[in-house]
This record gives C-alpha cells, sequence and structure tokens, in this order.
C-alpha cells in the first residue's frame, strides 16, 4: 500500500482546532491534486479518497485499457500488454485502476505539500476565528490579562485566541496585572497584516448594555427595553429605560432592591456614577429627567432647533452642568437637543416646590402618573397649568383635576 498517514506525517492536523472534518478533507484533496497536476498535467483520471477515521489517504489512477499501439493519451489510457502485468484478467474496454506511490512525487514535492497544507489550514482557522468573532460582536467576552503594553493590553481567550484591548477603549481609571481575568465587550473585527484582530471596548455604550442585560433579567427577557444609553467613561452614564409591562418599574427594576443590582455594574466600571431615567416622549419630562441629579424650576422649548432653555434654582444650577459640564454633556446627548442653562430670577418658582410623589397618602398613584405622563413632576408646574389645560392634555376628569388642585394649593398654603 503506497498510502501516507496523515495524522503522523502532517501533525499539523492535530491542531486543526474548530476545522470540521469535511473541509479538512477537502482541503487535503485539494493540495494533492494541484500535486498531481503538477506531475501529470491533468488530475481528471485520479481519485483522492482520504479516509476521515484513520486520516489515511490513497491516490488511485485510473485509465482506461486498450489494444496495443493504440494509446492517444497516457494519462487517460494504458497499453493491454501493460494492464495484465498488473492483473492478468484484465480485458480491452475495463478500467486499471492503480495506487500511486505518494513517494513517486519526490521528497521536495512532498515538502512543498506540506506547507501548503499548513499555510491552507491556518488561513482556515483565522476565517473561523474571524467569523466566530464578527458573530458576537456587541456581546461580553472574558480573556486573561497575557501582557499590558502602553497602548494596549493583549488578553487571551479560553482557547488562547489574542484579543486586543486598547488603551482608547479602556475606562481611565482601568489597572490590568498579567494573570487578571478582564470582561470586555467585542467592538469590532478585523484583518491586519493577514492575521485577525478581535478589538474589545470597556469604554463602548453596548458595555453597559450587556452588563445591565446580564443583571437585569426584565431586560433579557425584553419586558424592558433600553432605549438609549450615553457614557463619559468613568465619570457617567445615563441609561433610558421603557417597560413593556404597565406593571413593572423600568428605573426600579434596573436598579434592585437597595441598589442590589446596579453596585455590580458600578463596581465593574469602576465607580462610574449611572443614572437611570424612565423613557418618555415627552420631551419636556425627558429634559427634565436626563438632567438628573438637578431640579428644573421651568424650561423653555425650541422644538424646531432642538433648543432647550432651562431655569434652575441657583443652588441647581451647578447639578445640572456636572463636573467638568458632564451631566448636562450626557443630558444633551440623550435628548439630542441643545440644553443651556440659567438661573431663575423669578421668585415664583425658584422660592419653594414639591415633588408629587410626597403626596402619594392624598392622591391615587395612577392620578400621580397621568400628571408624570404630561410632564408634570411638581406639585408647582400642575398649579402652573389651568384646569382646562390639564383636562385637555391629560385622561384626568375635571372634578378630579380641580381636587388635585385643591390638595397641591393647601400644601403651598400652609408653607
Amino acid at each position: 500500500m503506497a498510502s501516507i498517514n496523515l495524522i503522523e506525517s502532517f501533525t499539523e492536523f492535530k491542531e486543526a482546532e474548530n476545522i470540521d472534518r469535511p473541509t479538512l478533507m477537502k482541503v487535503l484533496e485539494d493540495v494533492f491534486k494541484t500535486l498531481l497536476r503538477k506531475k501529470y498535467g491533468s488530475d481528471d483520471n485520479f481519485d483522492v479518497i482520504v479516509n476521515t477515521e484513520k486520516g489515511d489517504l490513497e491516490i488511485l489512477r485510473r485509465r482506461l485499457i486498450v489494444d496495443d499501439g493504440e494509446v492517444e493519451d497516457e494519462n487517460a489510457q494504458v497499453a493491454y500488454s501493460e494492464a495484465i502485468q498488473v492483473e492478468p484478467d484484465y480485458q480491452v474496454g475495463e478500467e486499471l485502476y492503480e495506487e500511486v506511490d505518494i513517494q513517486d512525487f519526490g521528497r521536495r514535492a512532498i515538502l512543498a505539500a506540506k506547507q501548503t497544507l499548513a499555510a491552507r489550514i491556518g488561513d482556515l482557522k483565522k476565517n473561523i476565528l474571524m467569523q466566530k468573532y464578527d458573530d458576537r460582536i456587541g456581546e461580553i467576552v472574558t480573556g486573561e490579562v497575557y501582557q499590558v503594553w502602553k497602548k494596549e493590553v493583549l488578553l487571551l481567550d479560553d482557547e488562547g485566541n489574542e484579543l486586543i484591548l486598547p488603551k482608547v477603549e479602556q475606562i481611565p481609571t482601568d489597572y490590568f496585572k498579567k494573570g487578571e481575568n478582564v470582561r470586555a465587550v467585542v467592538k469590532r473585527v478585523e484583518m491586519k497584516n493577514n492575521s485577525p484582530l478581535i478589538i474589545l471596548s470597556r469604554t463602548s455604550p453596548a458595555f453597559l448594555a450587556k452588563l445591565l442585560e446580564i443583571e437585569v433579567p426584565e431586560i433579557f427577557d425584553g419586558l424592558i427595553v433600553i432605549k438609549k444609553i450615553v457614557r463619559e467613561p468613568g465619570e457617567r452614564a445615563k441609561v433610558a429605560v421603557e417597560s413593556y409591562d404597565d406593571r413593572i418599574d423600568p428605573v426600579g427594576a434596573c436598579v434592585g432592591m437597595k441598589g442590589s443590582r446596579i453596585h455590580g455594574i458600578v463596581r465593574e466600571l469602576r465607580n462610574e456614577n449611572i443614572d437611570i431615567i424612565n423613557y418618555t416622549a415627552n420631551i419636556q419630562l425627558l429634559i427634565q429627567r436626563a438632567l438628573t441629579p438637578a431640579r428644573i424650576s421651568r424650561m423653555e422649548l425650541d422644538n424646531e432647533n432642538r433648543y432647550a432653555s432651562v431655569f434652575l434654582k441657583p443652588d441647581q444650577v451647578s447639578l445640572a452642568i456636572g463636573k467638568k459640564g458632564v451631566n448636562i454633556k450626557l443630558a444633551c446627548e440623550l435628548t439630542d437637543f441643545e440644553i443651556d442653562v440659567f438661573r431663575d430670577e423669578d421668585q415664583d418658582h425658584t422660592e419653594f416646590d414639591i415633588d408629587l410623589s410626597e403626596f402619594s397618602d392624598e392622591i391615587e398613584e395612577w392620578i400621580l402618573d397621568e400628571l408624570k405622563r404630561i410632564g408634570c413632576d411638581t406639585a408647582r408646574s400642575v398649579l402652573d397649568l389651568t384646569p382646562e389645560e390639564l383636562v385637555r392634555r391629560s385622561d384626568l376628569e375635571e372634578e378630579t383635576v380641580y381636587e388635585v388642585r385643591r390638595i397641591l394649593q393647601e400644601e403651598f398654603d400652609k408653607e
């Protein structure tokens, strides 16, 4: 038998992880057919048979037996006198099958085949790795720190594949040590110098989105939807969420009991402050929530130019702007509005106000929710609207509106 055991002769096959066997065998067949074409000019009359169980390979040459002197193509035909030397029972018109000894190709050709196989398998592994991580873009992966450089960190996944976490994709306060496990999101996959480059990120909004999905089952199940995330990595993030189930409070579900769900994420993000706000189509209310933790006195909107003038008490202005202007910057990104804050000189607005939630003992919860839905989060914001305006903008009855205004006004009268 002039067969060759591929597993013994080409040890690279043992390292061909994740390559399915049919694909590997097709590569082997292609490589040896290339050898046949170089030696015989054609591979039409050759069968390359690969034993997928043992890794054995056989090359069979198939030629038609013709009368002596009538051979026109030595690759396709063989003389009768030559055929009966192989097997005396052969007749003219039958096909002669001969096994090709791999050594006939010569040492140099076999070495070239080995190098070609190694290259082809290497390309297959690269393509499989590219496809694997291309399908995982936006997902969180965990890698072990292998090398820390000035501009990037090299991580290794469970299979020893290299992952790159560039400095610009790291949270400013990130500090990694060799051997440490690091979580990040797959940002992109690209080819560089004919090698797959898997780029990770810890600053991407997608990283925070996935962390929330892991910690909050309602997000994973689709009951709560993340509408938008904006981040200043390591400083502050704002997450607008919306619930598709009226029984679920999206903000409460994301924060968890006593902050149990959000605390783990905050630690992962190096103590980044995370504001979870309830998304609303009411832009005035959305801006008000986006400027958390500041409390707004009043607001003037220019919807056409997407501009908002926000007026606050003097002690709230710095809260609205935030450290290094981060809070207002993120609020602008979250709402897609240009927001300017001003000190409110109108004493009617700046002297005193009460959050509507403070009236939960006297006013039913569904009524408070309806008022908040139309952009009224405080008592004064309700009283600033006429009863007719409140009835028109909400689903409340006129009698209910007058009763609510009476309760709110009495509280101000006490003060």
